[in-house]
């Protein structure tokens, strides 16, 4: 899709640098039912691609290392396809593919790009999606007008191809005795977005009746993070029940092991006491399994019975997948395609057994990370070429995984019954949306 030049500079204009937040003034389109994540599949929105250019003044952010994004200095081991992009979307670089063509990247920033990102969830039949938003960059006046202007783009991206949306505050990097600025920075948003309460933002996730709030981080034992369980349940407990701020149904994202508390959970009972204080518990599995054929036993040993705990405490449980892992540029320590993505039969096995596991609902990761390695959105297997590496499935169209987790999303639904194997695509541009 093309945006007209007035449209896009009338879009650009909406996202200068200093923009107050305000409640939703736009169009809403009817779509997928927002009422409930019962038979949804969200993706993860990381939306923090920045470009030297882009109005924010934070260079290369997510890109590259420090100031410099060439061959040799980035951070990122898929390179998106930005053909549908328009001229003033796309942004050159100092990598050229195997032609000699200048390669180019997107910026969050843009309120086209990111709506484009929500025209391919409708096209496709992929619900929706958290936006991420990471408490330690609100700490800081530019992060967080990046992070506001983000959000804005995804409202408005939402209720323009009726898709849902919800906020995610992901607690990575919050230092002790910091909680209350998370407090505070949620408190602005209602106050001056209206998030969560306004009645014209059709497009906000609700589920049991309230608007969800999604917080990412919960239990970790990985050494990096100062914030305390106590600091957690005071979270939660505003969320849930502040008499002016309050009234969410909370989803927590947890470890893997968080029902033993063993491996990359805390060995702490208050975690429980904690879980169960919210409605929705969405484990992180990327990295944890790493072929199809790991899928079955990793069901068995974690979807069921976390699926049972959650069952007999009145929670609703909601499974991650991913498509692959590749952070070889951010990391060179690592191996590049540490987890290949075998052209979607990796990902399809989970989605089949996280299905016959019981899952009513799926959380998929994610939709524009390729510093991980984990991005659906259209990616290009022409990356630049030279000293950095790409991950590429040669063969395969840009819009595979797009469509792939479509089809999946279907099966979530019971719209199509459970196959092991991945469903044949009979043209490239096969698309399932609603």
């Amino acid at each position: 899709m093309k945006w007209p030049a007035v449209i896009t500079l009338l879009l650009c204009a909406s996202a200068a640098p200093g923009q107050a937040l305000q409640p939703f003034t736009g169009e809403s389109k009817p779509g997928v039912d927002t009422a409930t994540l019962t038979g949804k599949v969200m993706c993860g929105y990381q939306g923090w691609f920045n470009t030297p250019n882009d109005g924010a003044n934070l260079g290369w952010r997510h890109w590259g290392k420090g100031k410099r994004f060439e061959p040799g200095a980035c951070t990122i081991d898929l390179w998106p396809d930005v053909s549908e992009l328009g001229p003033d979307e796309r942004h050159p670089t100092a990598f050229r593919h195997a032609d000699g063509s200048v390669a180019e990247v997107f910026s969050s920033q843009h309120p086209a790009t990111v709506a484009r990102h929500f025209e391919w969830m409708k096209d496709y039949g992929i619900d929706g999606a958290f936006v991420q938003r990471f408490a330690s960059s609100t700490r800081h006046e530019k992060l967080r007008a990046a992070c506001d202007r983000v959000l804005l783009n995804c409202r408005a991206g939402a209720n323009q191809h009726g898709r849902a949306y919800a906020l995610m505050y992901d607690l990575s990097g919050l230092g002790e005795n910091q909680i209350d600025h998370v407090i505070a920075d949620f408190k602005r948003l209602v106050d001056e977005m209206k998030l969560t309460r306004d009645p014209n933002d059709k497009a906000y996730l609700h589920h049991r009746g309230k608007p969800v709030v999604a917080v990412w981080g919960i239990g970790f034992n990985d050494g990096k993070r100062r914030y305390t369980l106590d600091d957690c349940r005071k979270l939660i407990e505003f969320l849930k029940n502040d008499p002016h701020y309050g009234g969410h149904t909370v989803m927590l994202g947890v470890p893997t092991h968080w029902r033993t508390l063993r491996g990359d959970a805390v060995a702490d009972p208050k975690l429980h006491e904690i879980i169960a204080l919210a409605d929705i518990v969405s484990p992180w599995s990327v990295g944890r399994l790493r072929s199809p054929q790991q899928a079955p036993r990793f069901a068995e040993r974690f979807w069921q019975p976390d699926k049972q705990w959650c069952d007999e405490r009145q929670l609703d449980y909601l499974p991650v997948v991913f498509p692959g892992f590749s952070w070889h540029n951010l990391k060179p320590d690592a191996k590049p395609d540490a987890i290949p993505r075998l052209r979607g039969e990796f990902l399809w096995a989970q989605y089949a057994h996280a299905k016959r596991a019981g899952a009513t609902m799926v959380y998929q990761a994610m939709f524009d990370e390729v510093d991980e390695g984990t991005a659906i959105f259209k990616c290009t297997n022409d990356p630049p070429v030279g000293a950095s590496y790409f991950v590429r499935e040669d063969g395969l169209p840009s819009d595979h995984y797009l469509w792939l987790v479509g089809q999946a999303a279907r099966m979530v639904r019971g719209e199509t019954p459970i196959r092991d194997t991945m469903p044949p695509r009979t043209t490239p541009d096969t698309q399932q949306g609603n």
